[in-house]
């Protein structure tokens, strides 16, 4: 391999500074979209905050996807399987392995530092495969449900909420002393967290109205959630930590746009 190559390979390359710039490296790293602009992670975790807006538009693609696969009949269940299979390899299925990870460590005994040890093993055990299927399932059910009663736009706003769930994480947790995951946790501000519950929700409501809007706090909410757990347990969050909560973040997004569904449909005489 040649050293052009291997620069090509790393994604965390010196550039001059520039947000255009980081917002691309954002979406090289997190998707697998072929931009290839690649530049220092220090650049890329000042955009941390926009996040969120970048995965409105993988939620959109999904959202395309699913309107086509409606309008050939395909069965509800099989499209929701389909879309929440799309997002998590479009994703490039890093978070996922964020949430594998987590689920191993959370099943060891020990002090914080022997479950991190375990978060970082590259062997996955019973405990990571047990949360994907648990998340996974979830996930399908309650878009399966929200599609069924035909809120098909909750496709675009479950993804942006697992932004929101990672930025949620990352703003109330503490970072560790190494890993990649200390520079978008570092990076995060209330004022820009703000910032992004405010454009995210502004997002939310467009799409799917106070419905919409439910989706994106239930984002936050999951990202809460698992920063929880990570101090409890590791007492402080890494990459893995917030690659779980953007998994987490969807699956609780759609839970609280679910409720709010079954909730206005309530009738009381």
């Amino acid at each position: 391999m040649t050293e052009k190559d291997k620069q090509k390979d790393d994604y965390f390359i010196s550039e001059k500074s520039s947000k255009i710039r980081s917002i691309a490296g954002l979406l090289t790293f997190s998707t697998i979209l072929p931009i290839n602009i690649y530049t220092s992670i220090e650049e890329m975790a000042k955009m941390t905050w926009f996040w969120p807006v970048l995965s409105a538009l993988v939620g959109f693609f999904a959202l395309i996807i699913g309107l086509f696969l409606n309008i050939l009949n395909f069965p509800i269940f099989i499209i929701s399987v389909i879309i929440y299979s799309f997002l998590i390899w479009f994703n490039g299925f890093h978070h996922l392995d964020g949430l594998i990870d987590i689920g191993d460590a959370l099943m060891v005994h020990g002090t914080p530092e022997k479950k991190i040890s375990v978060m970082r093993d590259s062997m996955i055990g019973t405990g990571g495969i047990a949360l994907f299927f648990i998340v996974g399932i979830l996930t399908i059910a309650f878009l399966n449900s929200i599609l069924l009663i035909g809120f098909i736009s909750s496709i675009l706003i479950c993804e942006m909420s697992a932004k929101v769930g990672l930025v949620s994480c990352a703003i109330s947790s503490k970072p560790g002393n190494d890993g990649t995951g200390m520079y978008f946790i570092k990076s995060m501000t209330i004022p820009k967290f703000i910032a992004t519950l405010i454009i995210t929700l502004a997002i939310g409501y467009l799409f799917g109205g106070i419905i919409g809007a439910f989706g994106v706090i239930g984002g936050a909410f999951g990202g809460a959630l698992i920063s929880l757990i990570g101090k409890k347990n590791f007492k402080i969050a890494t990459g893995d930590v917030l690659g779980a909560s953007n998994e987490i973040g969807r699956l609780f997004s759609l839970l609280f746009m679910l409720i709010m569904i079954l909730l206005s449909q309530i009738r009381i005489f």
